[in-house]
């Protein structure tokens, strides 16, 4: 196996945080820890996130933020709250543009070490259920949509978390116990999808 030791930045929202899990159990380490086991070498995730960040409140956040020159795998999930808070699919668009370009630069121009990730519906959860913002004008397919269509245009690799999140409305063993957030049983999930994927191109990049 390669001696190289590989680097992940998480950039997102609560969901990156793993929100009312430990920290070990969001989808972060998870993944790290299936790409130590497989052999391959890796520094723990960085993780830029805050939760209740939109897109912008995320992008505001990099310009400011002093990183590292380059990492070798970049995760984005954004978009929850812009949807939440009832914002609108165009400055989500420019925002996520805007992302997607910097995560690419992070990876040294490699847009296939870019992983976008769908957002999560949190209008099925037990607490979307319960809550009044479940009307609103935009879906999250709406954003996701948005994200999956400058992930292909961006040539970076969209990651479709939704048709397992969306268990969660009947298995609420998935949902953490605030009934919003995801367990660490369904970030096993996320985690061995993106590590499957970065292992992916790993190989491809026979290093």
């Amino acid at each position: 196996m390669s001696t190289h030791c590989y680097s992940l930045i998480c950039l997102g929202d609560s969901y990156t945080i793993g929100e009312s899990v430990a920290l070990h159990a969001g989808f972060p380490y998870q993944t790290i820890q299936l790409l130590r086991s497989a052999g391959l070498h890796f520094h723990a995730p960085e993780i830029i996130a805050k939760t209740g960040w939109t897109s912008f409140e995320l992008a505001d956040h990099l310009i400011k933020q002093q990183l590292n020159e380059s990492y070798d795998f970049v995760s984005l999930l954004i978009g929850v709250n812009n949807q939440y808070r009832g914002l609108d699919l165009e400055s989500f668009s420019e925002d996520l543009s805007f992302l997607i370009k910097k995560a690419i630069h992070l990876t040294g121009g490699n847009a296939k070490q870019v992983f976008l990730m769908s957002i999560p519906d949190w209008t099925i959860t037990t607490f979307g259920h319960s809550n009044k913002k479940n009307n609103t004008t935009n879906t999250i397919a709406s954003f996701n949509e948005i994200c999956k269509l400058l992930s292909t245009k961006n040539g970076c690799k969209f990651i479709d978390l939704t048709n397992h999140t969306n268990l969660a409305e009947k298995d609420t063993s998935l949902l953490a116990e605030d009934g919003l957030h995801y367990s660490e049983k369904s970030y096993a999930y996320w985690a061995m999808e993106l590590a499957t994927t970065m292992q992916e191109s790993i190989h491809q990049k026979g290093k």
